[in-house]
């Protein structure tokens, strides 16, 4: 019995010891809203509760870290996104399509294998005032609040005030949920055709307490059959021989409590002969009223090169109010103006809000967000 108990009693020792050596957080965010948005189709107001995002996605994540001596730690993400309305998975109905990755992170940066955030998001953070917000850079380019990628190496690492970062995908998408950057089916990963739908991306960033800029690069790959790269283009990227890149240069300024940032996107995609180049160009502001009380904005212009009446510009709006350090009250106001040829919808909230082609369109929407 004697050496039962003392068995017992070191198994106790080793498990404890165990949890004490790894950590695992819980977090999460929901952000809910109800927005109106103008001249659907032409004609009428749409008033709605959005399901992709309101002033940022919802999510629930598990995130941990365990130590393995010498400065090594082994580390894991599982994040989920959710549509609060509906209660639906999010990602074309991924279980963890926010991010799922497991790796290794020491003084030198971090390794993560698996679905995970390409350098373009982390060249975006600190540049995009209103961020993934349902009326901001999304809906003049809505690969950008879906910047992941399935089946994925990353590195990140910081030096200082240095951040260096890349990327490198097997196949990109592995799910199918239609037209969108959700899921465009292009799991790659083939034998017969190496390059298909392969993605890199590459990150160079500076950081100080005033200022900051960076530089990334971000390539997609296509195969055949074709992959939809973009909802606007049918055709897509028929083959592992055309790409979509996009190139960015970005900064912001920190002025006391006033932040401005700006940046532009030169995007190629040879997914399309009708306007295969771009620039997207945006500015915007952040202001603390109050230490409750917030005011930030973005104006941004997608131009066309080469090729007319297709451009649009968008300029967003918007005000929060801290109820507490968890609980946040908002209220964005969006407004799009569109060229003859194009009906680009100010909202990026759900599918179904565009105006007819050359409409401007306005949304409204109040919400609120919170963390746990």
């Amino acid at each position: 019995m004697k050496k039962i108990a003392s068995l017992l009693s070191l198994t106790g020792l080793v498990v404890a010891g165990a949890v004490q050596a790894q950590s695992v957080t819980i977090y999460g965010m929901m952000d809910v809203g109800i927005e109106s948005v103008s001249k659907v189709n032409g004609v009428g107001t749409l008033n709605r509760m959005p399901s992709n995002t309101g002033m940022l996605p919802s999510r629930l994540g598990f995130r941990g870290k365990e130590d393995l001596g010498g400065g090594l730690s082994a580390i894991f993400t599982m994040e989920m996104g959710l549509a609060p309305d509906t209660g639906a998975s999010g990602q074309g109905g991924r279980l963890f399509g926010r991010q799922s990755t497991v790796g290794f992170s020491g003084d030198w940066g971090a390794v993560t294998l698996g679905r995970q955030w390409t350098m373009l998001f982390w060249t975006l953070l600190d540049s995009d005032i209103v961020g993934p917000s349902v009326y901001g850079l999304g809906s003049l380019d809505n690969y950008i609040p879906n910047s992941r990628i399935d089946n994925s190496i990353a590195y990140k690492g910081k030096f200082g005030d240095v951040t260096l970062g890349a990327t490198y995908s097997l196949g990109r998408d592995t799910v199918n949920a239609g037209p969108s950057p959700a899921g465009t089916n292009c799991a790659g990963e083939s034998a017969t055709d190496a390059q298909a739908c392969r993605e890199w991306s590459a990150m160079v960033k500076y950081d100080t307490a005033s200022w900051g800029a960076a530089v990334g690069y971000d390539t997609l790959k296509g195969r055949t059959p074709a992959s939809v790269s973009d909802t606007l283009l049918p055709a897509g990227l028929t083959s592992s021989g055309k790409s979509d890149a996009r190139l960015l240069l970005n900064g912001y300024v920190k002025f006391s409590d006033l932040k401005l940032a700006g940046g532009v996107i030169r995007r190629t995609n040879d997914g399309t002969t009708i306007r295969p180049k771009s620039d997207l160009w945006y500015v915007g502001a952040s202001y603390p009223l109050t230490p409750a009380l917030t005011l930030d904005g973005t104006y941004a212009k997608l131009s066309y090169r080469d090729v007319s009446n297709y451009d649009s510009s968008l300029i967003a709006v918007r005000t929060l109010y801290k109820l507490s350090k968890r609980t946040t009250l908002y209220a964005q106001l969006g407004k799009v103006d569109n060229e003859s040829l194009v009906n680009v919808s100010v909202s990026g909230g759900a599918a179904g809000s565009n105006p007819a082609l050359g409409g401007s369109q306005t949304g409204v929407m109040l919400g609120v967000n919170h963390t746990f």
